[in-house]
């Protein structure tokens, strides 16, 4: 715990800083030994604990942590004095002050009295950890937007098929975000076209798109042949390519045929839907 100290009176200083530091109360961060209290200064330490003098010259105790109140300080004090005026006390807690030190100053009291200070610090910050877990889970997600949602649910489907790690399937995210914003199908607008408007060199990105998709169709088929019940194998073999394409792919696995074609547009069109159901 971080203390300043302010008091007009260099010996009661001391023996404020040597009960603090002896009994193990925290750390002093700064006191009024040479001269008025900088109340910048006071802010910019950022204590926890404020130790302050009622009647000092000047500003008394109340007018300095009423002041401190006002730029924001939001330290615990206690206010030192000798006065046991009921008015003067009321001031007191209407300025901020929580606890009370008589003096003379009494090791015993002074400990005491910085030990509650202490516990109610730790007590307060524990309830605010507490409270801002709740918060925190209460807070809503952040919206996404819809681009960057499709976006992710492509990547997503695209994975599963086997295509993550191919430079085509960049391409294919890319075509489906452009047919989303323009409201369009791959079957309306054409592959060709649709790379032109994304591409300097439209002819390989589509080559690049359609060997992607050559690798889907291999994962889909490898996965029919080990289980024809597989979930992947159900969902996309027939949605996102022809089917009697995905059996001649099958057939070729097992050393039968030539292997089955892909259709771009069909493969767009379908990723597209599904990516609107995932």
């Amino acid at each position: 715990m971080r203390i300043y100290i302010i008091e007009d009176d260099p010996t009661v200083i001391s023996i404020l800083e040597d009960i603090v530091e002896r009994n193990g109360l925290g750390a002093i961060c700064g006191d009024t030994a040479d001269g008025p209290p900088d109340l910048e200064e006071i802010l910019a330490l950022a204590p926890d604990l404020i130790l302050a003098d009622l009647l000092m010259p000047g500003k008394d105790g109340i007018q300095v942590i009423r002041e401190l109140r006002e730029m924001g300080c939001t330290a615990k004090c206690i206010m030192i004095s000798q006065v046991s005026s009921k008015e003067l006390i009321a001031k007191a807690y209407t300025a901020g002050v929580e606890f009370f030190i008589q003096k003379p100053i009494n090791l015993i009291e002074v400990r005491q009295v910085i030990q509650n200070v202490t516990r109610q610090l730790e007590n307060e910050r524990a309830l605010q950890a507490i409270q801002s877990v709740f918060v925190n889970r209460a807070a809503p997600p952040p919206q996404e937007n819809r681009q960057d949602r499709e976006r992710r649910r492509i990547k997503y489907i695209l994975s599963q098929l086997g295509m993550a790690g191919e430079k085509g399937s960049q391409d294919i995210t890319d075509l489906c975000l452009l047919l989303l914003a323009q409201g369009q199908t791959a079957s309306q607008v054409g592959v060709s076209t649709l790379c032109a408007q994304l591409s300097d060199v439209p002819k390989t990105m589509e080559q690049r798109a359609r060997r992607a998709v050559e690798r889907g169709l291999r994962h889909i088929a490898s996965l029919g042949l080990e289980d024809y019940n597989n979930e992947f194998f159900v969902r996309y073999s027939a949605r996102l390519f022809s089917f009697p394409e995905v059996r001649a792919e099958m057939a070729h696995l097992q050393g039968k045929g030539p292997g089955g074609k892909v259709n771009l547009k069909k493969f767009l069109d379908g990723l597209l839907i599904l990516a609107e159901e995932e």
